[in-house]
C-alpha cells in the first residue's frame, strides 16, 4: 500500500501573493500530517521538498498576468512565487499561450518546473525545429515509489482549421483525440494517471466519457469548484484567483485507487 498527496490550484490570474505562496509552502511541507500552519522552515526548495517528499503541487494554467496578445519580455514574476512553493508542474492555459515562439517562451521563461501540454503542436516549418524550453506532453514522478504520470491538455486557442494558423508558430490538436492516443500508452506505465487540464468542465466530462484509463482529471479554465466522478475517472476543479487549494489524498493498494479530497481556503486575493 502506498499513499501520496496532490495539491492543486488553477486560474490564479496573477493573484498568488507572497503570503499565499508561504501558505502553500506550509501545506506542502505539512503534507499528509494534516497540519495547515506555516512552519518556520528554511526557504530553500530542497528543505521544503524533503519535508514531505510524497506530495506534488500542480496547477492547471492561467496563472500569469499576461493576456493572449501581449507578454512581459522579462517573464512573469508570479512564476518566481510558484518556483518558491515549489510547484512540480503546470498545464499551459490560454494565458500562457502565445501564437509566436518568442511570446510563448517569454511567458514561461521564469518557470523552474515543467510546463506541459500534450496537444500543443508546431504550426510552421520555421518553428518545427525549435521546441519550447520546458514544454512537455507529460511528466513522470515517483513519490512513495509509485509511477505517477501527469499529462497536460490545453484549450485549443488555435486549431488547424483557423485562418490564423497560417501566421502562428503553434496550434492545438483536439484534446480528446490526443488523450485517446496517449492514455493507453501511459496507462501501461502508471500506478496513477493524472490529466492536468485547462479545457473546462464540460470538455473534462466529455474526455472522461470518451477515454478510459485516467484516474484523476485536475481541471481549470471555467473557474468552478467541482468534485464528481464520470465512469472510472474523478474530476476535480479547484476554483480561481487563489481562493482555494485542493488537497487530494491518494491511496493505492493492490492496484486499487482510493481518493479523498478537501478544498482548502487560501483567502480572498
Amino acid at each position: 500500500m502506498a499513499r501520496i498527496t496532490i495539491f492543486h490550484t488553477s486560474d490564479l490570474h496573477n493573484k498568488l501573493t507572497r503570503a499565499l505562496a508561504a501558505k502553500l509552502r506550509g501545506l506542502k511541507a505539512a503534507g499528509a500530517s494534516g497540519q495547515n500552519t506555516i512552519p518556520e522552515a528554511s526557504e530553500q526548495l530542497r528543505d521544503l521538498k524533503d519535508s514531505h517528499p510524497d506530495s506534488l503541487m500542480l496547477d492547471s494554467g492561467d496563472a500569469i498576468w499576461a493576456g493572449n496578445i501581449f507578454w512581459r519580455p522579462g517573464g512573469e514574476p508570479i512564476l518566481d512565487l510558484m518556483n518558491s512553493v515549489p510547484y512540480d508542474a503546470m498545464c499551459i492555459g490560454n494565458r500562457e499561450f502565445h501564437l509566436t515562439r518568442r511570446g510563448l517562451v517569454a511567458k514561461m521563461s521564469r518557470a523552474r518546473f515543467p510546463v506541459i501540454s500534450a496537444n500543443l503542436r508546431s504550426g510552421n516549418p520555421s518553428a518545427a525545429q525549435q521546441s519550447v524550453p520546458g514544454a512537455l506532453s507529460y511528466v513522470t514522478f515517483h513519490p512513495a515509489g509509485l509511477n505517477v504520470n501527469v499529462f497536460g491538455l490545453s484549450v485549443p486557442c488555435i486549431t488547424e482549421r483557423m485562418l490564423v494558423k497560417r501566421v502562428s508558430d503553434y496550434f492545438f490538436a483536439p484534446p480528446e483525440v490526443v488523450a485517446g492516443e496517449l492514455v493507453p500508452m501511459l496507462r501501461k506505465q502508471s500506478d496513477l494517471l493524472v490529466c492536468l487540464s485547462h479545457i473546462g468542465i464540460k470538455a473534462d466530462r466529455e474526455l472522461a466519457e470518451a477515454v478510459s484509463g485516467i484516474d484523476i482529471i485536475l481541471g481549470g479554465h471555467t473557474h468552478t469548484e467541482v468534485e464528481e466522478r464520470v465512469r472510472d475517472t474523478v474530476i476535480f476543479h479547484s476554483g480561481h484567483h487563489a481562493h482555494f487549494v485542493r488537497r487530494v489524498d491518494v491511496e493505492i493498494k493492490a492496484g486499487k485507487v482510493s481518493i479523498e479530497t478537501e478544498l482548502i481556503p487560501l483567502g480572498k486575493a
